[in-house]
């Protein structure tokens, strides 16, 4: 048990740091967009951003799913990696079918993958999250800034000088 436990862990440490590291290369790109003056509140835009997003996220997630899936061709679990990659989804994703099962010696392993998962889609969530927000929030103050002044050029009459 403490193998696995140990495995599972340094495991675990290697996932989270490459997805540290996608989401480093993630704001960089993100950095670049926003130095090209790329980043506005248009729709397709936002709409880019959001979709680059997500699929630079995925792509971690798919990383770390190969790597748990070598671990377990490695340690002997499955003699397909196919299988193991099929298994390694199931455990990632926290859908546990049960139709593809790991040993008794190594199933803690599984228990492992889904944590990790668990905590991988927490920090894809949230960065998602926090680029629409900023999206959302530049997109509310550009209307705002332009109903503001809108509503400047209404309410200020023409100025008539005065006679005296």
């Amino acid at each position: 048990m403490s193998e696995n436990l140990i495995l599972g862990c340094l495991t675990m440490v290697v996932c989270l740091t490459l997805q540290c590291i996608v989401v480093c290369l993630l704001l960089l790109v993100l950095l670049a967009l926003e130095k090209r003056q790329f980043i506005s509140p248009t729709l397709i835009r936002t709409s880019f951003i959001l979709l680059v997003t997500m699929v630079i996220l995925f792509a971690g997630n798919l990383l770390q799913i190969t790597l748990w899936a070598q671990l377990f061709v490695l340690c002997g679990e499955f003699e397909e990696y196919s299988t193991a990659f099929y298994h390694s989804v199931v455990n990632f994703t926290t859908l546990g079918y049960g139709d593809v099962v790991m040993s008794e010696k190594r199933r803690l392993l599984g228990a492992l993958e889904a944590a990790n998962g668990v905590l991988m889609f927490a920090l894809t969530s949230g960065v998602i999250f926090s680029i629409f927000y900023e999206l959302a929030e530049r997109a509310w103050e550009l209307g705002l800034g332009r109903l503001e002044e809108a509503g400047r050029s209404q309410e200020e009459p023409a100025e008539v000088p005065m006679r005296k």
